[in-house]
């Protein structure tokens, strides 16, 4: 069974930096501190370290708890649903209001097998002259 990837940052004992800025769980800045003194903060409160942004310098960390760090994840899981994959499809179809039997039906048989296939379909219809 392969791991599963955070959904974000590194959450734990292993930092790669050595100083970094630290915010508490309430969201107070605690300021920039030494690795050593984050990990002895994180022990002595009962709280995990999680990598909020490493794009800066010195990089963001944030005391949580499980719980915390959960609904982030839901959070942030939540996120990414709404937002399109960059392999997502969109099918567009148009036809006139005054399409025969024959062919409405043909189209709705292929509207029907796009969203088998989970594609975004996009109907537009179109008046008759």
């Amino acid at each position: 069974q392969p791991k599963r990837k955070a959904a974000f940052g590194s959450v734990g004992r292993r930092i790669p930096y050595r100083i970094l800025h630290l915010i508490n769980q309430d969201g107070e800045s605690l300021g920039n501190m030494h690795r050593a003194e984050a990990l002895k903060l994180m022990d002595q409160h009962g709280l995990k370290l999680v990598l909020l942004r490493e794009n800066v310098e010195p990089p963001v960390y944030k005391l949580m708890t499980g719980q915390q760090i959960h609904e982030e994840q839901l959070k942030r899981a939540e996120k990414n649903k709404s937002s399109p994959k960059p392999g997502m499809c969109t099918k567009e179809l148009s036809f006139s209001s005054a399409i025969a039997k024959n062919d409405l039906e043909t189209k709705t048989k292929q509207i029907a097998q796009w969203i088998e296939k989970k594609h975004h379909v996009k109907v537009t219809i179109r008046q008759a002259k």
